[in-house]
């Protein structure tokens, strides 16, 4: 079955929506990015590539990346806020090796409270 793209994006998915924005984010050449939740919507997979393409882009430029799926972060420097507050900063090896918050996230070690 063939689909049209609309000019209102209807019969788009999400994560197709979703490539488009950063698609459309990044060739825009920001100084500074913000990701927040940009891939949530597409497979692990596809997340990967469209990571290595956004690093590739932005390479020595600004983005933040908001994510739940610490995937998305691992080739990042990463920050751990609770409440609002910076609680771990550091690469992904390093926090892992510290064996905090991030650690307890990333294992699924984290009691819920």
């Amino acid at each position: 079955m063939t689909q049209f793209l609309k000019e209102d994006g209807s019969g788009l998915s999400q994560g197709q929506r979703q490539l488009i924005s950063i698609a459309r984010a990044a060739v825009s050449n920001p100084p500074v990015m913000i990701l927040d939740e940009a891939t949530s919507s597409i497979d692990t997979r596809m997340e990967a590539l469209v990571q290595d393409g956004v690093d590739k882009l932005m390479k020595g430029q600004t983005v933040f990346v908001i994510a739940h799926r610490l995937s998305t972060v691992q080739n990042s420097d990463v920050m751990v806020l609770d409440h609002g507050r910076i609680i771990e900063r550091g690469s992904h090896d390093r926090l892992i090796a510290e064996r905090g918050t991030y650690y307890q996230l990333y294992t699924g070690a984290f009691e819920l409270e």
